[in-house]
């Protein structure tokens, strides 16, 4: 007889056989001693779990003829040529093969006689979701209404493109992917009956890349077991399954969290050149920045990255701990972006490259709570010498300003062409000097010095323009009117017809009107609106008015001192709806 590879011979025959799904079990066992087996059930789940298998559990229980309180007794009759496949009553069916309503219309007319030899009848559809949607149509009144004699098992991995209306016909048995501890003692097991020597190591190995199925597992053992004979080593089972060896990876992550681009390009270079698996080699490096960033916030990491051997998880808790957890998800969701761009590149170790660039370039991601707090220190002259890992050490400054709420994206700062101040260590801050003080034209260039606006007359379409692209109908207003001008302090708006401004004349209107025009002019003038003589503007003092607020922003403690740290200047403010 020819060979029969591990992942048929190790197929369970009975309940108690069946790995990883003890739920699911008690539920069928508990249905067979009680009576209460449903007419039609669907098994879903990855491949390589158990659904069809205990498909074919569930037919021998039903027809067992052996004297057993727990069928099946995997000896009678009936349970032997159900195992060998020769029982005339069971019809197991590839759905993805006989999908057609044509096929469904034989198996129905099949169903109507009684079973030749068996109690019953078994109807078993492998890949149930691959039918069509006129046989599953035809199956509808059967499943709902099916004679005495038959039962109807389905096995899917693709649960969700079953109609609802099958769904609804059917008792339903989810099953899970199996435990990585089950996996194991079920490898060491098998290792053990078929006299072959492997490693805890080798065995975890073959586990993680089974990624859950029974059936994936026993066939990469059956390839590793053909490729060493009765002794598997761990290099036998990197090579056979072309897998990384995790050192690889852990001097990759080194280097990449360490910024250095150079040992991780050779590192790539060399896996290159060594045969690797690309796709293997970069899941494999996901992977561990995952279980990186696991170990940074969980406070028992071992309980979720139970595919680690003691000493893989204690080095990583060691290397997560220097790193944010921010700093951690940036490489990780880098590496994941590469990942996805490399399955449609021709190129994917270029991608690959271009990644770990973008990954390294980026560095240490500070937290802007980090930096806020850093801030909020400097307004109120608290110096803070041992700032937390990442935050630069630049935030850590002495400066005593009030502290005022202000949105510095409502302000521009462009740079002043002057010297930057000499760079000082601020390791001991007892012996720093106090920096010389800006000159007083340099101070007035931070603090006073107006921006420079534009001409009424030669860009009023200009204006225009910019208000309609804000507020639609006040930029088709403004086209109305007659002659605009500026009047000292004030921008004087002249309409022919007061109707044409009436609208524009309402004091929300015409706050707002203020706000775009000086951020579009960079003057700081008082908008009126004039018709027949009676002109309408903001009352001076009333409220928070937009030369308030700009007054305000201008000489705010933090803009002074942001354009003095950066050495700038006030360059333009804006207050508008679109500018906030």
């Amino acid at each position: 007889m020819s060979y029969l590879v591990l992942a048929r011979k190790w197929r369970p025959q009975i309940f108690e056989e069946v790995v990883g799904q003890q739920a699911v079990v008690r539920t069928l066992k508990n249905a067979i001693k009680r009576n209460r087996v449903a007419h039609a059930m669907i098994f879903s789940g990855v491949r390589g779990v158990g659904k069809t298998t205990l498909a074919r559990i569930m037919a021998k229980a039903l027809n067992c003829r052996g004297e057993t309180d727990n069928p099946p007794c995997n000896s009678c009759e009936s349970c032997l040529e159900i195992r060998e496949g020769i029982s005339i009553d069971l019809h197991e069916i590839d759905g993805a093969s006989n999908r057609g309503i044509q096929e469904i219309r034989e198996l129905k007319a099949n169903i109507r006689f009684l079973p030749t030899k068996e109690r019953f009848k078994i109807i078993i559809i492998d890949e149930v979701h691959m039918l069509t949607t006129e046989a599953f149509n035809a199956l509808l009144k059967t499943l709902e209404e099916p004679p005495e004699h038959v039962y109807f098992m389905f096995a899917t991995t693709e649960l969700h493109k079953v109609p609802i209306t099958i769904l609804s016909r059917c008792q339903r048995y989810e099953l899970k992917q199996i435990l990585f501890s089950d996996l194991l003692d079920f490898f060491k097991k098998i290792s053990g009956e078929e006299s072959v020597t492997i490693s805890d190591k080798a065995l975890k190995m073959i586990a993680r890349e089974a990624g859950g199925s029974i059936r994936d597992g026993l066939s990469l053992m059956d390839q590793v077991f053909s490729f060493s004979d009765n002794e598997v080593t761990d290099s036998d089972v990197s090579q056979v399954l072309g897998l990384v060896d995790r050192r690889v990876i852990e001097d990759l992550s080194g280097a990449l969290l360490a910024g250095d681009l150079e040992k991780s390009l050779k590192i790539l270079h060399r896996s290159y050149a060594a045969g690797i698996d690309i796709k293997r080699f970069t899941n494999d490096l996901m992977a561990c920045f995952r279980g990186a960033l696991i170990c940074r916030t969980s406070g028992r990491p071992e309980d979720i990255l139970t595919d680690m051997t003691d000493q893989e998880l204690a080095n990583l808790k060691k290397r997560a701990q220097s790193y944010t957890p921010l700093t951690l998800y940036h490489y990780y969701h880098s590496i994941l972006k590469g990942v996805e761009e490399m399955r449609y590149s021709s190129h994917p170790r270029l991608v690959l490259e271009m990644t770990f660039i973008k990954a390294i370039q980026a560095g240490d991601v500070v937290p802007v709570s980090s930096i806020i707090e850093r801030l909020d220190s400097l307004l109120k002259g608290v110096v803070n010498e041992t700032p937390e890992p990442g935050v630069p050490r630049a935030l850590v400054a002495e400066p005593v300003v009030p502290q005022r709420d202000v949105d510095l994206e409502s302000v521009d700062i462009a740079p002043e062409k002057r010297e930057a101040p000499p760079s000082q260590s601020v390791e001991d801050t007892a012996g720093i000097e106090e920096p010389e003080k800006p000159s007083t034209s340099e101070v007035e260039a931070v603090s006073d010095v107006k921006p420079r606006g534009k001409n009424i007359r030669s860009h009023w379409a200009d204006f225009t323009l910019y208000v309609k692209d804000r507020k639609y109908w006040m930029g088709v207003v403004l086209n109305l009117c007659s002659n605009a001008k500026e009047e000292g302090e004030a921008l004087i708006l002249n309409y022919d017809d007061l109707s044409d401004c009436q609208v524009l004349k309402e004091q929300e209107n015409l706050k707002l009107l203020t706000e775009f025009a000086q951020d579009f002019f960079q003057k700081e003038f008082i908008v009126r609106v004039c018709a027949r003589g009676s002109c309408t503007g903001i009352p001076d003092g009333k409220g928070n008015s937009p030369q308030k607020v700009r007054k305000a922003l201008q000489d705010d403690p933090l803009v002074l001192m942001a354009t003095d740290v950066f050495g700038g200047r006030v360059s333009g403010i804006r207050t508008g709806p679109r500018s906030r």
